[in-house]
């Protein structure tokens, strides 16, 4: 499993030139889901997300405050593509869990996150959308998460980093 965290002023979602979802400041993240991913990876992500410590303090010490100490928002957007690997020079997206189990464990994590932290903070997208996503990245600030360990040079065909 994948996240990207962007740290933002304001994002938002729209669908059909329609904005679906928005938020203030806190964090805009893709979420990317593998076939092989399990509900510990999932618990993982979310407290990840809403644990991580990219704010400012209220004392404004740098980097010592979660969305959640901060009582800020969370925008969770689906994207498969972050579960992609090149084939040559085109994507293949056979690492990304299937569109209906995938939505299950999407909808099982934002849930997840709620219970955690507040519903009305946790926001998303429309899972399986063509969707614009608009954020003011704060900083910039963004991190990767990975729950899924390094894969070998030989599944891939690219060379590893101890290779010369």
């Amino acid at each position: 499993m994948k996240a990207i965290i962007q740290r933002v002023t304001q994002a938002s979602v729209t669908v059909n030139d329609e904005v679906i979802s928005s938020i203030g400041r806190g964090f805009c993240v893709l979420i990317g889901i593998s076939r092989d991913d399990t509900e510990k990876d999932m618990e993982y992500i979310a407290r990840k997300i809403l644990n991580i410590r990219l704010f400012d303090d209220d004392g404004g010490k740098r980097w010592n405050a979660s969305v959640v100490d901060k009582n800020y928002e969370v925008l969770c957007v689906s994207q498969f593509t972050l579960q992609s690997y090149l084939k040559g020079n085109k994507p293949d997206f056979h690492q990304a869990m299937e569109a209906e189990k995938s939505e299950q464990f999407y909808n099982k994590l934002l849930d997840s996150m709620k219970k955690a932290f507040s519903p009305e903070k946790i926001k998303d997208g429309k899972f399986g959308a063509y969707m614009q996503v608009h954020i003011q990245n704060d900083g910039p600030v963004t991190i990767e998460l990975d729950t899924t360990p390094p894969r070998k040079a030989a599944a891939t065909g690219e060379p590893s980093a101890s290779s010369s």
